[in-house]
């Protein structure tokens, strides 16, 4: 059965298939479960109003069928809960549990609630059960590895309902509501065979199917797999599957016995391809991560993957792209086979060549929005046709869809501690075509995970550089959601990094950012300190528009610390650093900031000639705002001296000009009073940029 998304009253709904008509059995398990729901709680029996959402759980091996008994029961009942139907996953493939908050920023996610990037776990839960207060959710836990898992994720809403995946229970949830689920019965398993079979080979022996059903122990996943080989083969009896499984003494699964067989009938290259599947990322798959794991050409990788759909092995993600997944139950199976039948360093070099691949599909992702550079351009010609993009939307696309596998292929990479060369790679283009795409506000939360990695691996094999971008990198992102103190200390364990990098580049941007830091604590002092040291190094590299915005700084913070002398000093240098870069639009800012001071100061004439000054500088840089805003303090200026009708004069005019801008926006303008305006995130400068 495929995976696929439907929308729910403005939420989607991710699940296993479970449109009416595709489900087979289960009917008491769903009575007992619906019947559940109305069931009166411990609380209620109690006279008390229920604190949390109720827990109905699901509980069975994998290939049982559990996860598509919980998907069938949230379309039965999706009706009862208009604000939609949540799912998170809280395995991966190999088992390992998901972590809460990544699970709890997913769901938020859906919601269309921000996730801050680096936010704790305790705030994240916090905000999701904010965000379900007062609503009618239903929130499907699949792959539930522990109860703590399912617990920090629920709903304080009573009125919302919670269906919990496991393969055991769920001690220590109140009130949780098992239903065990074993094998299928015996007319719903037979007609899951027929849908592979067809009726024919079904009727004319029946006593032969109840047997292989029997093999199988009526397991779902067993009997599909069993059905997709009996398919491939119309000459093969049901009953000769069934004495071949039934002439299986080992001691494993019907699931490994039927999934043994399954591998041992397919040609050489295709079982090479299923057993390195094991290694995808997140157990999702797509042509290029099948055909780079197997060494063989994109159009055969995808022709072999559209055949083992049809054999039970894997199943087809509804997506505008190719893509499977691995079902969770084969996933240990398909790991086992992959080590007894090949050598660790044969597996190493197809992990090799997945992330090789999947570093140049990030490349040409990131390059297509660059197009108009000419160099970019005939990169883009040399690169192979399977990794070329057509459009920038096109790779926009690909990159949405593939992100869950990305970042998982990311966190691989770093925790195998073998790749990391290809590791770094893949994070700096993961980076780079994130920002190129999203943005980096949009992709805050994943850049600060993929930061993360980057310094482990910095840190593991001592690469100062690295650790220094990545440090920094992580403290803008803190700054900007309001982690002043924690961004901080990252800035200056930044500096020590760079220092003994002996990055010149990386030092003064520490050194900024530090002085940010305290300026945005209050400390207007140390600010202006730790600017100045920034300064200097600029200085020492001729570094004249960097030079020149330090001025600005260091006069902002003289400015609030009330030192207007200081203050016009720092300003009339910027001033005359931006004319010597030759920034006409940046000298008018500066311009702009010192008659502010200059009305601070309490020298309004000062101010009126310096604003006018700043005015004639905007119209030379065609910056409509900016003379706008100064026309309006001319405005203010020439209140205080008490000339009203001047004043009038200057903001009607200010009136008119952002009455144009307003007919002709700019877009992606930022604000021209940013100190940090034009400030880039710091990249792995160590890492080579070709591919």
């Amino acid at each position: 059965m495929t995976d696929q998304a439907v929308d729910t009253g403005g939420v989607q709904l991710f699940g296993p298939p479970t449109a009416e008509g595709q489900f087979l059995g289960r009917t008491r398990e769903l009575k007992e479960l619906r019947a559940d729901i109305e069931r009166a709680g411990l609380d209620t029996i109690a006279g008390r109003k229920a604190p949390r959402a109720r827990v109905l759980l699901v509980a069975g091996r994998p290939g049982s069928g559990r996860s598509a008994l919980a998907g069938e029961l949230a379309r039965q009942v999706a009706d009862r809960y208009p604000d939609g139907v949540l799912r998170a996953r809280l395995g991966e493939p190999d088992g390992t549990p998901v972590p809460v908050e990544r699970a709890a920023r997913d769901l938020l996610t859906v919601l269309g609630l921000p996730t801050p990037p680096g936010a704790a776990e305790d705030d994240l839960t916090a905000d999701l059960r904010e965000a379900l207060a007062g609503r009618r959710v239903l929130l499907l836990l699949d792959d539930a590895s522990s109860a703590e898992q399912v617990d920090m994720l629920l709903p304080d809403s009573p009125e919302c309902l919670v269906v919990a995946v496991s393969q055991g229970p769920l001690t220590g949830i109140a009130d949780v509501r098992p239903c065990t689920v074993g094998g299928l019965d015996t007319k719903s398993a037979l007609d899951l065979l027929t849908r592979y079979t067809g009726s024919v080979r079904i009727t004319v022996d029946p006593r032969s199917a109840e047997d292989l059903v029997e093999a199988c122990q009526a397991q779902p996943t067993a009997l599909t797999l069993a059905g997709g080989w009996l398919a491939a083969r119309p000459q093969a009896a049901v009953a000769d599957l069934a004495k071949r499984l039934h002439a299986e003494s080992d001691e494993q699964t019907p699931l490994g016995r039927v999934f043994r067989l399954v591998h041992e009938s397919l040609p050489g290259p295709a079982a090479r391809i299923l057993r390195l599947l094991s290694l995808a990322p997140a157990g999702l798959v797509d042509p290029h991560t099948a055909s780079a794991l197997a060494g063989c050409s994109v159009g055969a990788a995808h022709t072999t993957l559209d055949d083992f759909v049809a054999l039970g092995l894997l199943r087809a993600v509804a997506s505008p792209l190719p893509q499977y997944e691995v079902p969770g139950c084969l996933h240990p199976l398909l790991r086992a086979l992959a080590e007894a039948q090949h050598r660790p360093g044969e597996l190493q070099l197809a992990r090799a060549r997945m992330l090789e691949r999947t570093v140049r599909l990030l490349h040409s992702c990131r390059a297509i929005t660059e197009t108009d550079n000419p160099e970019v351009r005939a990169k883009l010609q040399g690169l192979p046709r399977t990794l070329r993009f057509p459009t920038p939307r096109a790779a926009a696309d690909w990159l949405r869809i593939r992100r869950t596998a990305l970042l998982a292929a990311a966190r691989l990479a770093v925790a195998d501690g073998e790749l990391d060369t290809l590791a770094r790679r893949l994070m700096s283009q993961l980076v780079r075509a994130m920002v190129a795409h999203f943005g980096t506000q949009a992709a805050a939360a994943d850049l600060y995970g993929i930061h993360g990695l980057v310094l482990d691996v910095a840190e593991r094999r001592n690469l100062p550089r690295e650790r220094a971008a990545a440090l920094l990198n992580l403290g803008d992102l803190d700054a900007r959601t309001g982690r002043t103190a924690e961004a901080l200390v990252r800035y200056r364990a930044a500096l020590d990094a760079a220092r003994e990098a002996n990055d010149p580049y990386a030092t003064g941007r520490a050194m900024e950012s530090v002085g940010g830091a305290h300026q945005e604590l209050g400390d207007h002092d140390r600010a202006a300190d730790w600017f100045g040291r920034a300064l200097a190094e600029r200085l020492a590299r001729d570094e004249r528009a960097d030079a020149a915005r330090l001025y600005g700084r260091i006069a902002t913070a003289h400015t609030y610390a009330g030192r207007y002398g200081e203050a016009l000093r720092g300003w009339r240098a910027a001033v005359v650093g931006y004319r010597k870069a030759g920034d006409v639009a940046a000298q008018a800012r500066a311009l702009s900031e010192l008659a502010r001071v200059q009305e601070y100061a309490g020298r309004p004439e000062d101010s009126l000639r310096t604003c006018q000054e700043a005015v004639e500088w905007a119209r030379r840089a065609e910056d409509v705002r900016l003379q706008a805003a100064l026309q309006l303090r001319l405005a203010d200026t020439l209140d205080h001296l008490g000339d009203s009708a001047a004043a009038r004069l200057h903001r009607s005019t200010a009136e008119r000009m952002l009455g144009e801008e307003a007919q002709d926006p700019q877009e992606g303008r930022a604000s021209e009073s940013d100190p940090e305006h034009g400030a880039n995130a710091y990249e792995i400068r160590s890492t080579p940029d070709e591919d």
